[in-house]
């Protein structure tokens, strides 16, 4: 299915780009997030007419998240987890419980989508995470797995 970009997106291209995808992937997301139009000649010719209004709209974007991303790269996070003797957690540390954090303590709400772990956290220990803000911005945090108690 071809659809006309409404945004820029890392891995399919810029605002204005015909691109053909799975049927799925373009109602399900693409379409539903307003990140691209079906590529009817109508919509080509509005799109045509729109790009500098929406390259303003991407810039504004990029700028919001490279004051966001300023505010967190770089940044250690501590969560506190219930673990057995040898380390292990009960459960592990899933993004929706990161984002809680940095919530938490920077008062900034990121999607628990936009954070990728390098691993999945399910021991005690230090842990990198992306966090993919905008297409072209990216901050990285340490998320540090700590002992609320043992249980033996």
């Amino acid at each position: 299915m071809k659809v006309i970009l409404l945004e820029n997106l890392r891995t399919f291209g810029s605002i204005g780009d015909i691109i053909d995808v799975k049927r799925g992937f373009a109602r399900n997301y693409l379409l539903v997030n307003k990140k691209a139009l079906y590529a009817s000649k109508k919509n080509i010719s509005e799109v045509n007419k729109i790009k500098s209004d929406l390259g303003k709209k991407e810039l504004e974007r990029k700028k919001e998240a490279k004051i966001t991303a300023e505010k967190i790269d770089g940044k250690n996070y501590s969560i506190k987890k219930l673990s057995t003797e040898n380390k292990e957690l009960y459960g592990s540390v899933k993004p929706t419980e990161i984002s809680k954090i940095i919530l938490e303590k920077e008062k900034l709400d990121i999607k628990p989508s936009l954070i990728q772990l390098a691993k999945e956290i399910k021991s005690l220990g230090t842990f990198k995470a992306k966090i993919d803000l905008h297409s072209e911005v990216q901050a990285k945090i340490s998320i540090e797995v700590i002992p609320a108690e043992t249980i033996e």
